[in-house]
């Protein structure tokens, strides 16, 4: 019998697979699934790591993740990395062994935008995205033993990064296109106002791109933890009587909480900009916007990312150290006790991991 071995781990190839299935709120399987074959243009990967995310957890809990709802079994996960297993037919550029992450978006049809956001990619109507119920059939994600991936969407790991930081690409091109929606951070004071992982990485994505002073605020105390060891020069505890500072060139909102919207429009300096990073709901909610108008503040919305994961990528070769933010490691066989305690807001944890083959 033939066996595949990656970072240590053989496995028998029995032609099965163990993948992370959502079936509808609060049903969580560990099922077994053929294993795929690559196609013309495809790669085979042997996922090692993946990372829980806000949308994996709704999906878990609520059979929904903002307006797309599950209509039938969906695979999670959209931050992997791994070894390539096998190349389908056509393949170049790419050796079976390498360690990849993945551009998880995919755009269906000709891709054509409107000149006013021509290359913005991330704003295109349709969008296939890893582990997403947005289209039927659903979009699988790579919580999974194996996932075939068309070849334009594998990113090659640079040398010294390894799939675990590999995994984290994704959240962190997030935390880089927001970062980037501000033209110059050099030098600049800046607010994240929501310390959760984007919050985290906004932190350590404006450290990297030159930010001169980075203060964090938070209701929990692990949660700013994280930030300090991210690269926050000062954290506020909101739970514990600290209020935001004032006048702040530019701020990042990573909480998504319509109540933070008052306080952190006042936070932003006069003429200043507001970048939205975290997702607000999709249904009517109380804020208090009147600094808006008075203050004249730019509020500038941030979603996904375009090609920043390569910069992603880059940075992670150039040293910027994600692992503070990784709190918890679950094997796959647990997930549904990994997606637990990334819900739990008491549990201190950041990031949560899955080790998709192998131990955690």
């Amino acid at each position: 019998m033939t066996t595949l071995t990656q970072r240590g781990t053989t496995r028998p190839a029995t032609g099965l697979m163990k993948a992370v299935v959502v079936h509808g709120p609060g049903d969580l399987r560990i099922d077994e699934r053929d294993r795929p074959v690559p196609g013309p243009g495809e790669v085979l990967l042997a996922l090692e790591w993946g990372g829980i995310c806000g949308s994996d957890i709704a999906y878990w809990k609520k059979g929904a993740s903002g307006t797309a709802s599950l209509t039938h079994p969906l695979v999670l996960g959209h931050e992997v990395a791994g070894r390539i297993a096998a190349l389908g037919d056509a393949v170049t550029g790419l050796r079976e062994g390498q360690a990849v992450t993945v551009h998880p978006a995919q755009l269906v049809g000709d891709g054509v935008l409107p000149e006013r956001i021509a290359g913005r990619t991330n704003l295109h109507p349709y969008v296939r995205y890893f582990g997403s119920a947005a289209f039927e059939p659903h979009t699988d994600g790579g919580f999974s033993e194996y996932r075939t991936v068309p070849a334009p969407q594998i990113r090659p790991l640079p040398d010294g990064v390894d799939t675990q930081q590999g995994a984290l690409a994704e959240p962190l091109a997030v935390a880089l296109h927001a970062v980037g929606r501000v033209p110059e951070l050099r030098g600049r004071t800046v607010l994240v106002n929501g310390c959760g992982p984007i919050g985290s990485l906004v932190v350590a994505a404006a450290r990297y791109r030159g930010a001169g002073r980075v203060v964090a605020a938070d209701l929990a105390s692990s949660s700013l933890a994280v930030a300090r060891a991210m690269g926050a020069d000062e954290t506020r505890d909101l739970s514990g009587g600290d209020g935001l500072p004032e006048e702040v060139d530019v701020v990042f909102e990573a909480s998504g909480a319509p109540a933070a919207l008052g306080p952190v429009l006042r936070a932003t300096a006069r003429g200043g900009t507001l970048v939205q990073v975290g997702n607000l709901p999709g249904t009517a909610a109380p804020a208090v916007l009147g600094d808006l108008v008075t203050r004249e503040i730019t509020w500038i919305g941030s979603y996904r990312f375009v090609d920043e994961i390569d910069d992603a990528l880059r940075a992670l070769a150039d040293g910027l150290d994600v692992t503070p933010l990784i709190t918890h490691r679950f094997p796959l066989d647990r997930a549904e006790e990994a997606l637990a305690v990334a819900a739990d807001p008491d549990s201190g944890s950041s990031k949560v991991m899955l080790r998709l083959t192998g131990e955690a």
